[in-house]
């Protein structure tokens, strides 16, 4: 009861809008994550820290999204309308590039070398995969937004890397970094915009630029909206953000700015606050992670959702690729997609007035703008 309680209070301030709007955005997608199960057993068996907390589901289960994948995915999106007739719009906050780990290691660690994720996809073996992802930008299915180039702070593994950190290389040979590395300031190698020192806001500005170029490069259009990854970053980043065509931001309703050593700064946000560059700041009310043990996921989002509703706000549902994925155990999309089937059916019964949008066109709404194109509508 206290924490239902506390959901409706979170809910009230904010921008409102008076229709019934379901978004789903998907963190992740594009992401190597853990390349196979051996790897993932090699990194346990010596005492690489792949399975404590949250960080096992993601271990054991995430990695790069297959051909199979999409199309049990696309079924999924395809078996349910909204009032206008309208599918389901899947946002899939993308990740757009990995580590180039050849080219990096044959330069003796000295400079960082990426590569695009579709290069990582045909290396891997998803050769039909990204064919797929153009399917489904093309049929209003699949819209990708902005997660960041990497998921990975550059500036952090490199020092690592350079310094000889035992475990980083032993995780860089198998090509991974999302284990529980250790650091003086506690900045996580996944946390791609995390500050560990000043100056690696240089980094992180060309981060954003070469990433949003290569988005736009890879999708035929420019990314619209972004979500930092862990969501720790330096807001002096909103400014290259914004004018490589970044509009809305992803922020918690209670950020801890990364300030670089440890400190942080606590930032208030809401749904339609906006800064200095005129950029809008959007939140989510709804969570639905069915790969993690242990919550009745399909009732909980569903009491989201209602709580969204209640106070006129889009119903915005935070959930993640690892929930969506079998390449590693089939059994984790299998159970997964069977879950996300029941909370769509669910909806468009208890809702039948209920409008499926993704989340660039729902942040123009709640801004008042139109400038979607039909991709994004």
């Amino acid at each position: 009861m206290k924490q239902k309680i506390l959901r409706n209070l979170s809910s009230v301030p904010g921008a409102s809008i008076d229709r019934k709007i379901v978004v789903i955005e998907s963190d992740d997608w594009g992401s190597l994550r853990m390349p196979s199960k051996e790897v993932y057993a090699f990194l346990d068996n010596n005492k690489l820290d792949v399975s404590s907390g949250d960080s096992k589901r993601y271990n054991e289960n995430d990695t790069l999204e297959s051909a199979e994948d999409l199309n049990a995915l696309y079924d999924v999106l395809t078996s349910v309308k909204d009032a206008k007739g309208n599918y389901p719009i899947f946002s899939p906050i993308t990740i757009v590039a990995n580590p180039d780990f050849e080219k990096i290691k044959a330069n003796h660690f000295e400079h960082y070398y990426y590569e695009p994720f579709n290069a990582t996809l045909n290396r891997y073996n998803r050769t039909q995969a990204f064919a797929l992802w153009k399917e489904g930008i093309d049929n209003k299915l699949f819209l990708p937004e902005f997660h960041g180039r990497e998921h990975l702070n550059v500036a952090t593994w490199m020092r690592a890397l350079q310094n000889k950190d035992a475990e980083t290389h032993l995780a860089f040979d198998k090509e991974v970094w999302g284990y529980t590395n250790k650091n003086k300031f506690n900045v996580m190698y996944q946390a791609a915009f995390d500050l560990e020192f000043k100056e690696d806001l240089q980094v992180q500005k060309e981060v954003i630029t070469s990433g949003l170029d290569l988005f736009e490069s890879l999708f035929g259009y420019k990314a619209r909206y972004f979500v930092p990854p862990n969501g720790n970053i330096n807001n002096a980043l909103e400014q290259v953000a914004s004018e490589k065509g970044i509009d809305y931001i992803f922020a918690a309703k209670i950020q801890k700015e990364a300030l670089g050593q440890g400190n942080v700064k606590n930032r208030f946000y809401w749904l339609g606050k906006k800064n200095a560059f005129g950029q809008m700041y959007t939140t989510r009310n709804c969570f639905f992670e069915p790969s993690q043990e242990g919550k009745d996921w399909l009732n909980t989002c569903l009491s989201d959702i209602e709580i969204a509703f209640r106070w006129k706000k889009p119903a915005v549902i935070s959930t993640h690729r690892v929930n969506f994925i079998g390449g590693l155990r089939p059994e984790n999309r299998t159970k997964g997609l069977a879950a996300f089937k029941q909370l769509l059916d669910t909806i468009v019964k208890k809702w039948p007035d209920v409008e499926f949008m993704s989340s660039a066109a729902v942040a123009d709404s709640i801004a008042g703008k139109n400038r979607g194109t039909a991709k994004q509508l």
